[in-house]
């Protein structure tokens, strides 16, 4: 049973790793495909200190978000989902998670929203989110047609970049799984769009963080659990690197541009691999004095500047709870009232599930928002 206190500190910490993975994927955004040296150019020499000004957003206006929080919000609608059909005796999460990555695939391509798909439920009704803002192709062909990937069958084998990884956040707030469960979980769905071993293990090790965070714990004992977790799996030695080479980081100075950008090879032309983007936004987080200060450290670099930061953002709400969060940022960000509701359901339905459905108990409210195919 969840008592109250329980509750209200599940729900602020929701919030804060969805909210703070849209911030971190806000203030990133306007600096994609920039050089270290490019972004001092432009922003001068401390780089990018809030989202960017009028003159320079990305996507035409301050603060937008990119496709990966739109997958991010598709990821929490998955889970809430494969949870409410639980009650038909089908339990499969990796089907429903896969299903909403298909609902936002028709946002890709569709002009709005289709009022005859009886699926869509709420999330796929809201109009803003029928805007491409720089999906990786991967994910794109990954989420192009109804089969199911496995990790024997994973598709685009060779994606290697964050966006699988970014996406995971979701996963981590399961707090009622054991770990190894999440890892699991994060990386079937990571192989939806990238079969590339250092992109879905570092989905699954981002998850565990996550999750270990959002239990209370503090950043070192969620990443020791997550090593731990990882070294018993294939192809784990690059992310596993990847994630001591930031450890390691924290001692070896102060917290600048000059250790960030050794984390990741990207130069605003490379191609950075996930377990890369994974290290920087865990060092941030590991040195930050405050969530804009780690955010900012996150994406001023030449690597995947809005990964970056959204992985950062995620690991610093999960850690501090949304109150931790600057309230300037915060209200202009895009969205806001989107990832505040799928938040709130998120935590209601993890909290109070049985509640809401059940063999005994029927919210026609909450299955109209969170409909669900019986087979």
């Amino acid at each position: 049973m969840w008592g109250r206190a329980e509750q209200q500190d599940f729900r602020s910490r929701v919030r804060g790793t969805l909210l703070g993975s849209a911030l971190g994927d806000a203030l990133g955004a306007p600096l994609a495909g920039l050089s270290l040296h490019a972004v001092h150019e432009a922003h001068g020499p401390a780089g990018l200190t809030a989202p960017a000004p009028a003159a320079t957003p990305a996507h035409g206006r301050r603060s937008t978000v990119t496709a990966a929080t739109q997958l991010t919000l598709f990821t929490v609608d998955g889970l809430i989902r494969a949870h409410v059909r639980r009650d038909t005796g089908a339990w499969h999460p990796p089907t429903d998670v896969h299903r909403a990555y298909r609902r936002w695939a028709a946002t890709q391509h569709d002009w709005g929203p289709d009022e005859r798909r009886e699926d869509n439920g709420w999330l796929a009704n809201e109009e803003w989110l029928y805007a491409r803002r720089a999906p990786e192709r991967s994910c794109l062909t990954g989420f192009a047609d109804d089969t199911l990937a496995t990790l024997d069958t994973p598709k685009n084998p060779t994606a290697r970049d964050a966006a699988a990884t970014v996406r995971s956040a979701p996963f981590g707030l399961l707090v009622g799984w054991e770990s190894a469960l999440v890892l699991q979980l994060a990386v079937e769905c990571a192989v939806q769009s990238h079969g590339h071993p250092t992109a879905y293990l570092s989905a699954g090790a981002f998850a565990v963080i996550v999750h270990g965070l959002t239990r209370g714990e503090s950043l070192d004992t969620a990443l020791r659990r997550a090593l731990a977790l990882l070294t018993a799996l294939p192809g784990h030695q690059p992310v596993t690197d990847a994630l001591r080479r930031a450890v390691a980081a924290v001692t070896r100075g102060a917290p600048g541009p000059a250790a960030v950008e050794a984390l990741s090879p990207g130069d605003g032309h490379g191609d950075p691999g996930a377990e890369d983007t994974l290290a920087v936004a865990v060092y941030c987080a590991l040195v930050a004095e405050d969530v804009p200060h780690g955010l900012r450290l996150a994406v001023n670099h030449g690597g995947d500047s809005a990964a970056a930061g959204a992985l950062c953002g995620a690991l610093l709400g999960a850690l501090h709870g949304e109150t931790a969060l600057p309230g300037t940022w915060l209200a202009a960000l895009e969205g806001r009232a989107t990832l505040l509701e799928l938040a709130d359901d998120f935590a209601l339905e993890m909290t109070q599930g049985p509640a809401l459905h059940g063999p005994s108990v029927s919210a026609p409210a909450w299955l109209a928002r969170y409909p669900v195919p019986t087979a």
